[in-house]
């Protein structure tokens, strides 16, 4: 199979510009290490997060995580794959993933851009908010697994009770 080079003749505007736009009206600090890469401070409700963007031209794809600001133990990685499994499940866009050095849990996409301009501003927004979303829901599902000593199914039914009525 011969293999594709997507940006071999097209020039596209680094999408890290559009994203400092957005994180700028945010007022999110952020560091942006060079031409194809970016990383932003957000503040959520059960943890700070680390987003990180990395646009690779030659792929024409914009890499994008969102990491909780907190490590894993090396002893709590194998139950916390588990989990991870099953959140993935019932995830259709996006994934969580665990890196285990140096022990990150992290929510992952990537945005294709092949046949763009770039990324809107809009595309920016989904990215980052379905991200935050994900990683908010799921907080206490993690934290029961990796603290308080549940399983993975029991964290995630302990987490995701629904309420029903009103009080």
């Amino acid at each position: 199979m011969a293999q594709m080079h997507v940006a071999e003749h097209q020039q596209w505007a680094n999408p890290l510009d559009v994203i400092e736009r957005f994180v700028s009206q945010h007022d999110w600090l952020s560091d942006r290490q060079g031409d194809d890469e970016l990383t932003v401070a957000v503040a959520g409700s059960w943890s700070d997060y680390n987003l990180w963007f990395s646009w690779r031209p030659d792929e024409a794809a914009l890499m994008f995580a969102c990491a909780y600001e907190m490590k894993i133990r090396r002893d709590k990685q194998q139950s916390l794959h588990s989990l991870i499994v099953l959140l993935n499940e019932k995830l259709s866009l996006g994934h969580f993933d665990l890196w285990e050095q140096p022990g990150l849990l992290l929510f992952r996409q990537a945005l294709l851009l092949r046949g763009s301009s770039g990324p809107s501003e809009e595309q920016i927004e989904d990215l980052v908010e379905i991200a935050l979303n994900e990683c908010e829901r799921h907080f206490p599902a993690i934290q029961f697994a990796l603290w308080g000593g549940k399983s993975p199914r029991d964290a995630i039914q302990a987490a995701m009770l629904e309420t029903v009525g009103e009080a």
